[in-house]
């Protein structure tokens, strides 16, 4: 006869088996389609659009660095299984371009945004001449990207509700003009003389563009964070802060200051930094959870530290 160890032993034993099995099957219950978004801005419109109609899997972390973050070997194999990958394109995503190459190669559908909006390049820095990938700080382009998006998901034969699709479409889609038509009135509050831009690195080249601000200069002279300024960098963008009367410079939230401060002090003016969600979303309750909650933030930031 067992003795009662063992036949605890089994009991666990089995009990274990049957909570593996579970836990299995309940990680592959959602058969919906599976789309992979690269980066977290990104990965919320695409939420937008599809609603419940698939799985979206957000590769970036809230509060990362899009130009450098990097993804787990789990979620590398599970971008192999997508129905579509979202990226964002023009080099943004530089420490995950080797697993979108990869997926690609082995035939997973993929897109990227370049496939859907005209693109500035960079008119000064080191990236002067290439495609600047910032394209979500003008809200105009972003609609772009949703009927892109709209359209690639509709046909890719994934399954989706088409009419639950562009219900969900729709309804971004007027979000995303209504954000547009806010920021334009807020930014045209602000005196022409004081629509100066000075960032960390450079990052808003289509809201310049779009809501008719003047950028002087980043303190990073490109159009990457992993780039470096050197001495002389800082010393012609303290003479341009200096000669537009710059009243603030803003800093990224994904990172540190150091640089934007040290700049501000070496100016010897009266220079305030504030810092913007510019390339990430926030994690729940720091204020920028999603896309339009986050060009809302930036909104207000920004008209307070450029306004008398």
């Amino acid at each position: 006869m067992p003795n009662r160890f063992s036949c605890l032993t089994a009991a666990l034993l089995a009990a274990t088996v049957a909570a593996v099995a579970t836990g299995c099957a309940s990680d592959s219950s959602d058969d919906r389609p599976l789309i992979v978004v690269t980066t977290n801005i990104l990965g919320d419109v695409v939420e937008q659009i599809v609603g419940d109609q698939a799985e979206v899997m957000t590769l970036m972390q809230p509060d990362a660095d899009p130009h450098s973050f990097e993804i787990s070997a789990r979620e590398a194999a599970r971008m192999l299984d997508a129905d579509l990958v979202v990226s964002n394109g023009f080099g943004l995503e530089e420490g995950l371009q080797q697993h979108v190459d990869t997926a690609a190669s082995e035939g997973v559908p993929l897109v990227s945004d370049e496939d859907f909006i005209v693109p500035l390049k960079y008119s000064a820095g080191d990236a002067e001449g290439d495609f600047d990938p910032h394209f979500w700080t003008d809200p105009q382009r972003m609609i772009d990207v949703v009927d892109g998006l709209e359209g690639t998901i509709l046909d890719s034969g994934m399954g989706v509700d088409e009419a639950a699709v562009q219900a969900t479409t729709a309804d971004y889609r007027s979000a995303l003009t209504e954000l547009d038509a806010e920021l334009a009135a807020s930014f045209a509050a602000i005196p022409s003389e004081r629509r100066a831009l000075v960032t960390n690195h450079h990052v808003f080249g289509y809201l310049a563009e779009r809501f008719d601000f003047r950028v002087i200069g980043a303190v990073i002279p490109g159009g990457t964070t992993l780039a470096s300024p050197s001495a002389s960098d800082l010393a012609e963008l303290v003479s341009a802060i200096e000669d537009a009367g710059v009243s603030t410079i803003f800093a990224d939230s994904s990172q540190p200051d150091r640089l934007v401060q040290v700049l501000a002090d070496e100016a010897e003016i009266d220079v305030a930094v504030l810092a913007l969600f510019t390339e990430s979303l926030s994690a729940p309750g720091g204020g920028a959870e999603t896309y339009l909650e986050m060009m809302r933030s930036n909104e207000r930031l920004i008209a307070t530290g450029l306004s008398p």
